[in-house]
């Protein structure tokens, strides 16, 4: 039989899934595979990289035997991952010198904090798209050369191998043969500028990393991967658990720009929300480097041949977390699910606001101060009038982060599609489609991001032959429209901003 189908690795930040697609997006199987978080300091976090090697061949490997199929018969590897996670290793054995230094990592806000008060914020957004904060790639990078012994001179030898998860994936997936990642990962590094352009095929990789930025931020261009595009060829597997030699890697993409790909979002001013921990939501920008004049970040959404795909991005730090505190913080529930049943008790919240700020508030208002808040209760609120609070405080922060988007934009948003675990909540659903005013769709596969790097992988394998082919592909399980009062919708959100302003 010939090779039909893709292997999607969706490496996340606490696990991660291998899923087997078929042409028709058929999930023919999953494998799951959770891993170790280290918290050696207050805000330090670190991943062991041979652990999330492990749980990508474990993942694999589970994925095939549940899939009954012969490994001969993919076509090809398709890879998304966490961002800005960053890991060193040593190029003649592969092994890391450090662990990787994950991206909620906070250990450099000081080294971020002195940059800035050098003036060189603004120079780096102009150039990046990025803030200038820990969050992004390049001062872990610096901090591991220079707090491992003898690091920064063997980096500056060429003897030491540096990249974000993908990077690193590929460089084992490869045998050592390839050291690569594409723009989606790159541009979340603070080192890559937004108008550069990858290689389009294997040995064409660019090295066009900003020579000025990887001299300010201490990382020597010595280290870094070239870059691809992102339906490009990888290389061919060498030595994975449960995969034969030589199926090759075609499709790279971080993890929510994957998401808006596996979306079908290719038009300028399709956007995608992801509900997960926390909500992240990207807008294309078409070919437009557009920047954010509400604190929102710019950065490459794809590279498909020579052509660039830019986008908008935001982030709510608190979206199915909501839930999970309800949850075991309150034990409002047993489980996660039940808060849809018990906030359809109540026909409103009753007043009552919940602000999620319980990691302080990210774009647009960018209030790290900021702490979660519930306001309006009275003797009548009960249980189910919190919980549907809850679910409105998810859909309230995104529709600032949207509605934020489509000012930079300068257009409105026509609609939106949503991924994600809480996407199969109705009720939040609604909630979210009544306060932006435009319908919202939700695919038949929930798992976005392992659907755009399947997508990735099946267009640089030619299983697709445009985005036009990958568009028809996508499915959608149901269509939300527009049904809340307008009345009621207008006195939430003023309710709404007059909490957010004392959270």
């Amino acid at each position: 039989m010939s090779a039909d189908l893709i292997l999607a690795i969706d490496q996340g930040t606490t696990g991660t899934t291998a899923l087997i697609l078929d042409r028709s997006l058929a999930v023919l199987a999953r494998g799951y595979r959770e891993f170790t978080q280290h918290f050696p300091k207050p805000g330090w976090v670190e991943h062991e990289p041979e652990d999330i090697w492990v749980s990508v061949g474990d993942a694999i490997v589970e994925a095939l035997g549940r899939a009954n199929v012969e490994a001969s018969r993919i076509a090809a590897v398709g890879i998304t991952n966490q961002r800005e996670t960053s890991v060193i290793w040593e190029r003649g054995s592969g092994k890391a010198i450090h662990r990787a230094l994950v991206w909620q990592d906070r250990r450099t806000a000081d080294v971020c904090a002195q940059l800035r008060e050098a003036g060189h914020g603004a120079m780096i957004k102009a150039r990046t798209g990025l803030v200038l904060d820990p969050y992004f790639s390049a001062t872990k990078l610096a901090w591991t050369l220079d707090n491992v012994d003898g690091a920064r001179a063997r980096a500056e030898a060429g003897a030491l191998a540096a990249g974000t998860i993908d990077t690193y994936l590929v460089w084992r997936m490869t045998g050592g043969a390839v050291h690569a990642t594409e723009p989606s990962n790159a541009s979340r590094t603070m080192l890559w500028p937004l108008t550069g352009k990858a290689g389009v095929g294997e040995g064409e990789g660019s090295r066009e990393w900003d020579a000025e930025l990887c001299e300010l931020l201490r990382v020597p261009a010595a280290v870094l991967p070239e870059v691809r595009a992102c339906t490009a060829h990888f290389g061919t597997t060498k030595d994975v658990p449960g995969l034969p030699d030589g199926i090759p890697i075609h499709g790279i993409a971080g993890v929510q720009q994957s998401a808006l790909f596996g979306q079908a979002c290719f038009g300028r001013g399709q956007a995608k929300c992801t509900y997960g921990t926390g909500a992240f939501v990207m807008l294309n920008t078409g070919s437009a480097i557009v920047g954010s004049e509400h604190g929102l970040l710019t950065t490459v959404g794809w590279q498909i041949g020579d052509e660039l795909t830019y986008c908008l991005e935001g982030s709510a730090f608190m979206a199915g977390a909501v839930v999970q505190w309800l949850r075991d913080g309150l034990q409002f529930f047993a489980k996660a699910s039940e808060i849809e049943d018990m906030a359809h008790g109540v026909p409103d919240s009753g007043g009552v606001v919940l602000v999620p700020a319980h990691a302080g508030l990210g774009a647009p208002h960018w209030r790290p101060d900021a702490r979660g808040l519930i306001r309006g209760l009275t003797r009548g609120t009960t249980r189910a009038h919190i919980a549907r609070a809850a679910l409105e405080g998810i859909a309230l922060e995104v529709t600032d982060l949207l509605e934020a988007m489509a000012a930079d934009l300068g257009a409105p948003l026509d609609s939106l599609r949503v991924d994600g675990g809480a996407a199969a909540n109705d009720l939040l659903m609604q909630m979210q489609c009544d306060l932006l005013g435009v319908p919202l769709a939700r695919p038949t596969i929930l798992e976005s991001t392992a659907l755009g790097a399947t997508f990735l992988a099946g267009l640089g394998a030619g299983l697709w032959s445009s985005t036009d082919d990958v568009a028809s592909a996508w499915k959608q399980d149901r269509q939300f429209v527009p049904a809340g009062d307008a009345d009621k919708l207008a006195a939430l959100r003023e309710a709404w901003k007059a909490a957010v302003a004392v959270a």
